[in-house]
């Protein structure tokens, strides 16, 4: 069975923190991205999210945002499953969107990466 909460580190060598996630699902954490929109140094953001029971045997999906407090106006959403490796190594495998304000309906097209 694959356990959300905990720390993760990604390829980028970000982190992130979930907390327990409760009965219903929900679960809060923290994500200090490595990465940033404006090259600056890494910064703790506020994380809340969702994951969908699993089945009997299955592995969990789960979604969550990202919300980057104080060093940029976007805000991503990240979807996912956990997995175990043969090795028993917790896995998470994530797609992401990532959202910009931008100044004018016109430049809509390039908000969205």
């Amino acid at each position: 069975q694959c356990q959300l909460s905990g720390l993760w580190r990604n390829e980028q060598d970000s982190l992130m923190e979930i907390s327990a996630v409760r009965d219903d699902g929900d679960f809060q954490g923290k994500y200090l991205t490595r990465v940033t929109l404006a090259g600056g140094c890494a910064r703790a953001s506020p994380l809340k999210g969702a994951q969908q029971q699993p089945g009997e045997g299955g592995w969990p999906t789960f979604a969550f945002t990202v919300r980057w407090d104080k060093f940029s106006n976007a805000t991503t959403a990240f979807a996912g499953q956990c997995f175990v490796d043969v090795a028993g190594k917790e896995i998470l495998t994530t797609m992401w969107l990532l959202r910009e304000a931008v100044g004018s309906l016109e430049e809509d097209w390039k908000a969205t990466r």
